[in-house]
């Protein structure tokens, strides 16, 4: 069950997270739209939400019932949607991606205003998540802090991950069809990203210290090596930071260059060099949402390993 837990909780990081941030990236990338397979990604993330919510609360009543899932009844479903502040936020997660799924439905309408549909959807959706984790362990204002800062942790990796997927996508595009257009768009994106990316990576290192101060303490910070959780956290935070390394040869190397082989048309170099690095950091965002997942459902007190 416990393996269950952490699958459905990655699942669910890295769906919503498409959810919310490729179509906000759309929106402050408006060049890049129609490069972009926007409405088939609005369809499916928030249709695997949509299963990987329901499958969710399924693992989280057969977690509090000590059963299978198997042993779940409509009692016991009832309890946790009526009953807690999960459910409420589980009703607003499911909202939340039945809007993105409308954006996707009437997509052909009005695609910018479908965008913040999506937008504002998957935002709800992946917000939600901050009620299943270690945000509401606190009561009374520093429990409602906790739990700002949660959510505002998890709006601001949501939309760094979404634009990462979509330059990914972007740049391996690039390397099927190259032309002075497609470059010129993809560089605009790049560097629009550029400017974003950093408010973004500074609210989620101000609301990841605050978290962590909030989960550990700074008296428990020597322990950390010690415990299960620490080393999670250490290994999170290594990976974190490689991202920012590559994140910051993205916006002050490879995407100069990318500019200046445009001018010289020669492309291939720069494409390459940018395709392995957003890569490289898609692939340390893939660490970062598991060793996310599995931190979610450890206790953060200190635990022998």
């Amino acid at each position: 069950m416990e393996l269950l837990n952490v699958a459905v909780r990655f699942g669910l990081y890295f769906v919503l997270a498409a959810a919310f941030g490729i179509p906000l990236f759309a929106l402050y990338s408006p060049g890049v739209r129609d490069a972009l397979p926007l409405r088939v990604v609005l369809a499916m993330s928030g249709a695997a939400g949509l299963i990987l919510s329901a499958i969710g609360l399924l693992v989280v009543v057969a977690s509090m019932g000590g059963t299978g899932i198997a042993g779940v009844d409509v009692d016991g479903i009832a309890a946790v949607l009526t009953g807690m502040s999960l459910g409420m936020a589980w009703f607003a997660r499911v909202a939340g991606l039945l809007a993105v799924v409308a954006a996707a439905a009437a997509w052909r309408r009005s695609a910018p205003a479908m965008l913040a549909l999506a937008s504002l959807g998957g935002g709800v959706a992946i917000a939600s998540l901050a009620w299943s984790g270690h945000g509401v362990m606190d009561q009374g204002p520093l429990g409602w802090f906790h739990l700002v800062a949660d959510i505002g942790h998890l709006l601001a990796a949501g939309a760094w991950a979404g634009a990462l997927m979509s330059l990914l996508f972007l740049v391996t595009r690039l390397q099927i069809r190259i032309s002075a257009g497609d470059v010129s768009a993809t560089h605009r994106a790049l560097d629009g990203f550029s400017r974003v990316g950093t408010s973004v990576v500074g609210v989620i290192v101000v609301t990841g210290i605050a978290n962590s101060w909030l989960l550990v303490g700074p008296a428990n910070v020597a322990a950390l090596p010690a415990t299960t959780y620490g080393q999670l956290l250490i290994a999170k935070i290594a990976v974190f930071a490689a991202m920012l390394g590559l994140a910051a040869a993205n916006r002050f190397r490879l995407t100069p260059w990318l500019a200046g082989s445009g001018v010289a048309d020669d492309w291939s170099g720069a494409v390459t060099a940018l395709r392995a690095s957003l890569a490289a950091e898609t692939a340390c965002l893939v660490a970062v949402l598991a060793l996310v997942s599995w931190l979610g459902t450890i206790e953060p007190s200190s635990m022998p390993v």
